[in-house]
């Protein structure tokens, strides 16, 4: 199949599976293209297909793409892991972070950046030692130290499974996902609305849409 069938199953796809929902989960979800794999002439052509937010999770892949792409009409988003000391070269380039896995970070964040950056909090449900994250425990002492920055807004949660994870256990920790994302929302943070959910990839997007995602990162199933 061409780049263009490819997109198009997609995109009818995550259509059925926001039709489907319940009328409490009623949101479009917003495709994410993940173009690690690619270069800038693959991730152009995914644009002109009509995926018009990019990802990416490396940040010298991530500016090499922004600076040959920067005059389409696409949204920019960081998808992995950001060290600290990398943040000031990336970051005001970046329309969604969804990795924010630490206070550190934040403040990093909040320093560098000119404008308030549209951040997810990076949860770790599954518990896996190699994947990095907060743990749900550590959310309510988090919280208060994150509503401190001006230049982070917190629009929502982002978690993955682990790649061996039966469905059973991906839909509990998306179910456990949505729960935090509306308890966090609940309280009405000033910089915190967490309305959206990064969840689902190439392998289980459509049960991450039944639970609520608002955003799916997608790369493979464009690429195949």
């Amino acid at each position: 199949m061409t780049l263009i069938e490819n997109v198009s199953e997609v995109m009818s796809r995550v259509a059925i599976e926001d039709k489907n929902k319940p009328s409490n989960l009623a949101r479009p979800t917003t495709i994410v293209g993940v173009t690690k794999y690619v270069d800038a002439n693959q991730a152009k052509a995914l644009v002109e297909a009509g995926i018009t937010h990019i990802g990416e999770n490396r940040v010298e892949l991530f500016l090499d793409k922004y600076h040959q792409l920067h005059e389409m009409p696409i949204t920019w988003h960081l998808i992995g892991t950001l060290q600290r000391r990398k943040v000031k070269e990336v970051i005001n380039y970046v329309d969604y972070f969804h990795a924010l896995d630490s206070v550190k970070l934040a403040k990093e964040i909040n320093k560098r950046a000119d404008h308030v950056i549209n951040c997810f909090l990076q949860v770790n449900i599954s518990g896996e030692t190699s994947k990095h994250g907060f743990s749900i425990a550590e959310l309510k002492q988090v919280l208060p130290e994150l509503a401190k920055l001006e230049n982070i807004a917190v629009v929502g949660i982002m978690t993955m499974t682990p790649r061996e994870a039966t469905e059973d256990e991906k839909n509990s920790i998306f179910a456990e996902a949505k729960a935090i994302q509306e308890n966090i929302s609940s309280q009405k943070i000033l910089n915190m609305p967490c309305t959206e959910l990064s969840m689902g990839m190439s392998q289980d997007y459509p049960q991450a849409i039944k639970h609520g995602a608002t955003f799916v990162r997608i790369g493979s199933e464009f690429f195949k």
